[in-house]
């Protein structure tokens, strides 16, 4: 492992967190490592989850965050820096400014009464997601319904609105936007349905994989629904191109992986474009389509909508539907249904052998997920990927 990534991973993690409580009246009782999102030679932000002491002798569990990434000048409020890192507890993220807020009912509250949405019967938030450095999403519930709150980087909260409201406007079933602050805050209402992912995970009655036609002719209407007026500004770098950058971190966290992973980057790049430019979600899998009636009924998290191929999109859902099929064994065989339906959809369209090498590529990417979160078996699930990984290239070669 590279210095900055063992220093905030290994035991000297435990003391810097202890040296950055110093003075708040709270102990480290105890620390795990739950997110790692390493760079190689731009560094590293590592999420914990923490058990602390509080003066009184109470405990409580916290997330808290650690970089050796550079920090804003001034540093803000809540992040210590100790040495060449910055550590922070939750919701004092250094480049989530407007996550504070989000997570707080009283000041969301208020933040509904300010765009008159009904809130007098009380609001009650809970984090969805968290990313350290990246985003986070807050789910809020009031009288009035339901909203979800992304807390972003500032400057790109305006954008993120009018990436909506165009493609709303346009048909595209994402979640309608309801204003935006200059601290990072994107406030969305909420859709019916369920993610793809939790139909596929926890089954009901109205299962859409049962008969999954109907899904796969509305997953392809939703995959050229973004209108073409986001298909701007520079193009994307493709998951291909990105390759290399993947097989770097999972090398960085095991080189003798790392050599498997290398090869398929390197069947996998390349430096033409392989597909018409087109608007692309850029982050296309299956916990990003709520489903209901067997149909898709929104689209999520468009913040990397773009100028790509849409060869990326397509991938990305067949990556990630086959990652989930080694995950849970019990539902393989619907999720590999579904994915070999959607696979001939695709292909109808697009050129197949450059479809499955770019599902490679992802599944790539997919493989620096365990060290990413710290799974206890991490080793043996990135390899179990890179071999995933290969079997697509062996389709494309056999086609």
């Amino acid at each position: 492992m590279t210095s900055d990534l063992a220093l905030l991973t290994g035991p000297a993690a435990g003391e810097l967190i202890t040296a950055a409580l110093r003075g708040s009246g709270m102990d480290l009782l105890g620390w795990t490592a739950t997110q790692v999102d390493h760079q190689p030679g731009r560094g590293t932000t590592v999420g914990y989850s923490a058990r602390l002491r509080r003066a009184d002798g109470s405990t409580a569990d916290e997330v808290l965050g650690a970089t050796s990434r550079t920090l804003p000048s001034p540093l803000p409020r809540g992040v210590v820096r100790i040495g060449e890192v910055g550590l922070w507890r939750f919701p004092n993220d250094p480049d989530l400014p407007g996550l504070a807020v989000a997570a707080d009912p009283e000041r969301m509250r208020r933040v509904c009464a300010g765009i008159g949405w009904p809130a007098d019967g009380g609001v009650a938030t809970r984090v969805v997601a968290y990313r350290p450095r990246r985003r986070a999403v807050v789910r809020v519930d009031t009288s009035g319904g339901t909203l979800y709150v992304k807390a972003v980087r500032p400057d790109r909260a305006r954008g993120l609105h009018r990436r909506h409201r165009v493609a709303l406007a346009a048909g595209c079933p994402v979640p309608p936007p309801l204003g935006w602050s200059e601290d990072g805050l994107v406030v969305l209402a909420g859709l019916p349905g369920r993610t793809l992912r939790r139909h596929i995970v926890r089954p009901g009655a109205d299962d859409p994989l049962r008969e999954p036609g109907p899904l796969v002719e509305s997953i392809a209407a939703a995959l050229t629904s973004l209108p073409a007026e986001l298909a701007t500004g520079a193009r994307r770098r493709t998951w291909g191109q990105k390759a290399d950058h993947y097989a770097a971190v999972i090398a960085a966290a095991d080189p003798g992986i790392g050599v498997r992973a290398k090869r398929v980057a390197a069947a996998v790049g390349h430096t033409a474009p392989q597909a018409p430019d087109a608007a692309v979600h850029g982050d296309f899998y299956e916990s990003q389509l709520l489903v209901a009636g067997g149909v898709v009924t929104g689209l999520l998290d468009i913040d990397t909508a773009g100028r790509g191929e849409r060869l990326d999109d397509a991938a990305c859902l067949l990556a990630h539907l086959s990652v989930l099929a080694e995950i849970h064994p019990d539902r393989a065989d619907a999720v590999g249904g579904l994915g070999v339906a959607l696979l001939d959809r695709f292909t109808a369209e697009m050129d197949g052998v450059a479809l499955a090498r770019r599902t490679a590529a992802v599944v790539l990417s997919l493989a620096t997920g365990p060290h990413r979160v710290q799974e206890p078996n991490w080793r043996a699930t990135t390899a179990a990927r890179i071999a995933l990984a290969e079997r697509w290239l062996d389709l494309a070669d056999a086609n």
